[in-house]
Formats: C-alpha cells, structure tokens, sequence
C-alpha cells in the first residue's frame, strides 16, 4: 500500500452477535494502552429510539442498536491497525472485499448519523415543526424548549391520543408554515 491516508475515515467492523459494546470498551483501552488517540479518533454504535408497548399497556421509549453486529470505527488506515483491530475479542473483521477495511461515503456516514453537523436553525419556542427523521417520523408538533448547544428541542405532540413531549435533534426535524399544520380527521378520510 503505496499511499497511506493520512485523513481519518470511517470504517465499518463486524462482530459477533451481542458483542458490539464489549467491542467497543476494548478498542477504546487498546487506544489508550498503545497511544493511538491520533490513529484512531471515533468509535460509535449507533442507536435509536423507538416506542415500545409493555404488557400492561403502557408505552415506554427504549433505545436499539441501529445495526446489531457492527461496529463504526473512524481511523487513520494502516497493516499494524488493521492487524490490531482485527485481532481484537469479539472483531471478526472489517466489512469490505477480502476483510479489507473499504471506507464509507460520504452520503452513509450522514445517513448512519456518525458525525455531528452543525445546523445553524433559527428554532425557538412556539415554533410548529414536523419531525422527519427517527422512529417519529411524520409527527407534527410545537415546540416547547430549544438547546442550541446540544442541537436538540423539546417538542409537545399528539400521540395516542395525548399529547407527550419527545426530545427531537435538530437535524429530524424542520420548520412549517402555519398554513401547513392543518391534520386531516381520522373520522374525515
């Protein structure tokens, strides 16, 4: 490998079922015992959240591993990494042809949510928004707080009847026109 990267890129690991989090812990103390904070600079498991109902009807927001088996790795590729990582408990390689590591586009590290974009919205409270991304998707709702610097908004909406607050990034959600806020009647369609 004639030209080494010298740009950190997103990777992805497979690993055993159930494994993903003890993974994670081990790259992290093999980033600290061998001095590679500027080797390898992320590792992230994403989740989200979705509605789950218990037995005993009530509703309850838990958070799911996006993608169970796999891990997301952002590094400085190199044979002595590749050989680290893939020798760690639990790894069974990287995803890519031949267990070679093949980096992420663009476009799957902003879908996967790896890194945090910085969105200059001018959200504040009262405002209407619809929430177009994550398992809330196609609600409607208002506003009730902002937090700037964490990019989130607490946002009041109908659901199940009731009206709940949910914790929305800025980033699933967008601003409507008042005109727009209008929901069609079960009772009407």
């Amino acid at each position: 490998m004639a030209n080494v990267d010298t740009e950190p890129k997103w990777y992805i690991l497979h690993t055993y079922s159930g494994y993903e989090a003890m993974v994670k812990e081990s790259l992290l103390r093999l980033i600290e015992n061998n001095n590679l904070q500027d080797s390898i600079v992320d590792i992230k498991i994403p989740m989200e959240q979705t509605i789950e109902e218990r037995a005993n009807g009530k509703k309850k927001v838990v958070e799911r591993k996006l993608l169970p088996c796999y891990v997301f790795i952002k590094m400085i590729y190199s044979n002595q990494l590749w050989y680290l990582v893939t020798n760690t408990r639990g790894v069974t390689g990287f995803c890519g042809p031949q267990g070679r590591p093949q980096p992420m586009k663009e476009d799957e590290i902003r879908k996967m949510r790896l890194e945090e974009y910085v969105v200059n919205a001018d959200f504040k409270t009262g405002d209407r928004v619809s929430i177009d991304n994550g398992p809330l998707e196609g609600f409607i709702g208002t506003i009730r707080e902002v937090n700037d610097e964490t990019q989130r908004a607490k946002v009041t909406i109908v659901m199940f009847g009731r009206e709940q607050d949910v914790e929305v990034e800025y980033v699933q959600m967008q601003k409507i026109s008042p005109e727009a806020t209008e929901i069609p009647n079960e009772e009407e369609t």
